[in-house]
């Protein structure tokens, strides 16, 4: 019998060691962890921080739909008209003043927009002639016509553009210097008043 209570007084005591060692170990690992955060806090940096990344430049050509609405002058969602017959929203996205290419005057207005798709049925008539864009000018009602048919981008049919998609375009005005608000003709689309024009 004693020596039955010496085994277990044995294994009791070689438990108790291992565990002694074990948590000796915790502690000592506990106290590196507190050590290097110490050191990290007082240089200001955090001892989890990653090192810091820089997102890469893109080189490609700014796409002149994406100009923030604070230097087109035109809030998101400010200009919006039904179009075809409120099978689609247009949105103005930009009115901006550039120069000719060839005449390298400053009496050409870029107009750029967006069309969204609304209605799940279209057929194919579906579309917005965007080179037929006309302007006015609201306090003399002179009108404006486009530069030409190759200074836009066409026409946007419907029917190639998937539901609650959308679909981008543009076209060139041609408006003297001076003007600087305008009222806009869209075929096929609600009048957009009062829009301003920037340099």
């Amino acid at each position: 019998m004693s020596n039955f209570l010496s085994g277990i007084a044995v294994i009791l005591s070689i438990l108790a060691l291992g565990f002694s060692g074990f948590t000796a170990y915790q502690v000592f690992t506990l106290q590196e962890k507190i050590a290097a955060i110490s050191n990290n806090a007082s240089t200001g940096t955090s001892g989890n921080a990653q090192p810091e990344t820089i997102a890469p430049v893109s080189s490609a050509a700014p796409d002149p739909a994406a100009t923030p609405a604070a230097t087109n002058g035109i809030q998101p969602g400010q200009f919006v008209q039904s179009a075809i017959g409120n099978k689609a929203k247009l949105e103005l996205l930009a009115v901006k003043r550039i120069a000719d290419p060839e005449a390298k005057t400053r009496d050409v207005v870029n107009v750029q927009m967006r069309l969204r798709r609304l209605a799940s049925e279209v057929n194919p008539n579906d579309a917005i002639d965007v080179a037929g864009t006309k302007a006015r000018n609201p306090d003399t009602s002179e009108t404006y016509e486009p530069v030409g048919y190759k200074r836009s981008s066409g026409s946007i049919n419907l029917y190639f553009v998937r539901r609650n998609a959308s679909s981008d375009a543009y076209v060139w005005l041609r408006i003297p210097e001076g003007v600087t608000t305008i009222d806009l003709f869209i075929p096929d689309t609600g009048a957009f008043k009062n829009v301003p024009i920037t340099s």
